[in-house]
């Protein structure tokens, strides 16, 4: 298993986000998470990468272990970024660093890249997701189709197990969107595992191997991409029919 969640509660203050959430996801799936807003869709992905520290259970990804009884230490939560790559909502790109030195950045202070193995790395990256012709702008002249497709690149940069999308498509109009699920499917091929949370049920479909449904917290349904076809319960079932 890439990721295994077992018993998972998390809370916000008195508000719990979480109850005892367990799942599996093979390494090489692509797990979506749907449900309405306030689902605790985002809470379960900030827990991949520890941005939101559970109060109970526990965490195998991609072979760190965690058991929430006691709080993880800063380097066992570095080791597990650095296999963990997340790509947020908002892109969270450098604005005062060129589309390049996005890149670079991270993977020569963590990973001790030199600058020429980094902007090699960088140049195949951006050929590949088309993004070459902007490498040496700054965020703020680039579209949200292209700042998020170097958000992608940069959380590739560091060759994660695990890469982690928060609703990677809501502010994209069609054609975009289109070419966000292109990447998505593409990077499937190569056996990266990806989590991604959406509330798009079109989306979901064109790029889940594996669905988790969830409804105040809880997941409700978990399965394969045939039960966007036969859901099992009500409730998803509902959800799929808007």
């Amino acid at each position: 298993m890439s990721i295994q969640l077992n018993s998972i509660n998390c809370f916000y203050g008195a508000h719990q986000a979480l109850f005892d959430v367990t799942l599996d996801c093979p390494a090489g799936e692509t797990l979506v998470l749907l449900g309405p807003s306030g689902a605790g869709k985002s809470s379960l992905l900030r827990v991949l990468n520890l941005l939101e520290m559970p109060r109970s259970g526990t965490l195998a990804i991609s072979g760190n272990q965690f058991t929430f009884a006691q709080p993880p230490s800063d380097g066992a939560i570095r080791e597990l970024r650095r296999n963990v790559g997340m790509v947020f909502q908002q892109y969270n790109l450098w604005p005062h660093l060129t589309v390049t030195q996005n890149l670079t950045e991270a993977p020569c202070r963590v990973l001790g890249l030199s600058k020429d193995e980094a902007l090699v790395r960088a140049d195949k990256l951006l050929t590949r997701l088309r993004l070459r012709d902007f490498a040496d702008r700054f965020p703020l002249h680039l579209s949200g189709g292209q700042q998020q497709r170097v958000a992608i690149a940069r959380a590739l940069m560091m060759e994660p197990q695990v890469l982690l999308f928060d609703e990677p498509t809501a502010a994209l109009d069609p054609e975009i969107t289109a070419q966000v699920v292109g990447i998505i499917q593409e990077l499937a091929q190569t056996g990266i595992t990806q989590v991604i949370v959406t509330h798009e049920v079109d989306f979901a479909r064109k790029t889940a191997s594996r669905v988790v449904y969830m409804e105040n917290g809880r997941i409700v349904e978990q399965g394969d991409a045939s039960h966007f076809t036969a859901p099992q319960t009500a409730e998803f079932a509902s959800y799929l029919s808007h």
